[in-house]
């Protein structure tokens, strides 16, 4: 068989080894199903052929060591292999095994000593079963389930934390003007909302999202909830394509055209409820990057880098965060400038003008997301 086909092969057994497992990911009871099947086929295989074939060993065995130890076993049970079809060799066992006769050298006394002492050790086991089971109080608290049921109540439903419940008035400052300083004048005038990422992997600030409102007085921090940015590692997504799982640093607006209330990645084989893509191309494609709500584990996994590029928070904060977007800062937005050579929209805050100078607009939403890879660990004391 050449490499070739060799290849063609094993990518083939790949290829349904994944089919099968999406299956059973896709269905549950599809999963049980086959379960079944399989416990069938096996316990079939055991009655026809394991039973059959242990009994004709097993009286080959005896027939041998009779033969040795110059004894003569009775005809019937010399010839039962030879005359008995296969069906009835399991039937026909326990006369071999019984009716055999058992001198001392082949029948020693450990098999006699153990059978005495089987029931003296499951008697002990049930009785202590049945005591332990008479108190019905000890029964309905069982310990391994107790612990379960509140994490897994609780998990889903993450409750939409504060900001200044959960920083100090010296973080606040530190925060605030964190963003202050990357921020333009031009953004400052046309954007309502921020967003400050941290997508580092340490520090006071790492894998937050800041929710900042603009006030009269300048901006107002409201939320501040934790996040899950990308791995940051260059991985095989669930479709099977080659894909990096990186949150890229720099400015970024949402796209108006693509706010879903529940959204799956076919890509990555994972619901992104609540989602809010970034209105970001580059190099020709639409990027599949996004804020949205994490679901099952990935809620215990919220303050690291777990995501496949996206930026994952709470669901109960994800759904507050698309309302609030949604209903309340709708409008014209500043057009982040466009390379033509590379087709890549800007992402270092560059804003698109016309030959007078003037900023283009465009429908869409009046927030801006800004990411970087700073954890908060650096900040001048001297400030306060």
């Amino acid at each position: 068989m050449s490499t070739l086909r060799k290849l063609s092969m094993v990518y083939l057994l790949c290829a349904g080894l994944f089919s099968v497992e999406w299956a059973f990911d896709r269905d549950p009871a599809l999963e049980q199903a086959s379960r079944r099947t399989v416990a069938v086929a096996l316990g079939t295989v055991r009655a026809r052929v394991v039973v059959p074939g242990v009994a004709l060993a097993r009286a080959g065995g005896e027939r041998l060591i009779a033969a040795v130890s110059g004894m003569r076993l009775p005809r019937h049970v010399a010839r039962l292999p030879a005359r008995l079809p296969p069906r009835r060799l399991a039937a026909a066992r326990h006369p071999v095994l019984v009716r055999i006769p058992a001198p001392e050298r082949l029948a020693p006394p450990q098999p006699r000593l153990i059978t005495p002492t089987l029931p003296a050790v499951r008697a002990p086991e049930l009785r202590i079963a049945a005591d332990a089971s008479r108190p019905r109080p000890t029964v309905t608290r069982s310990s391994p389930r107790q612990p379960l049921r509140p994490s897994l109540s609780l998990a889903p439903s993450a409750p939409v934390s504060v900001a200044r419940a959960s920083l100090s008035p010296a973080d606040l400052v530190r925060v605030t003007v964190r963003l202050k300083e990357n921020l333009t004048r031009e953004m400052l005038e046309n954007f309502s909302l921020f967003l400050y990422v941290s997508k580092a992997e340490a520090g006071p600030w790492a894998q937050r999202l800041y929710v900042f409102r603009k006030d009269s007085d300048g901006l107002t921090l409201l939320y501040n909830w934790p996040a899950s940015t990308g791995r940051e590692l260059d991985e095989i997504a669930a479709n099977g394509t080659r894909q990096p799982s990186i949150t890229p640093q720099g400015y970024y607006e949402l796209d108006p055209n693509r706010m879903y209330r529940r959204h799956f990645s076919g890509q990555w084989h994972e619901p992104m409820p609540n989602a809010m893509f970034f209105n970001w191309e580059h190099h020709g494609l639409q990027t599949g990057l996004a804020i949205h709500g994490a679901t099952g584990l990935e809620i215990r996994q919220l303050g690291t880098r777990a995501s496949a590029g996206c930026i994952r928070i709470a669901p109960g904060n994800a759904a507050l965060l698309f309302n609030l977007i949604r209903t309340q800062y709708k409008g014209l937005a500043p057009r982040f400038a466009y390379d033509r050579r590379t087709a890549t929209l800007s992402n270092r805050g560059v804003m698109m003008h016309d030959a007078a100078g003037n900023l283009q607009m465009a429908e869409g939403y009046k927030v801006l997301v800004f990411v970087e890879n700073y954890g908060g660990e650096n900040v001048v004391a001297a400030l306060f």
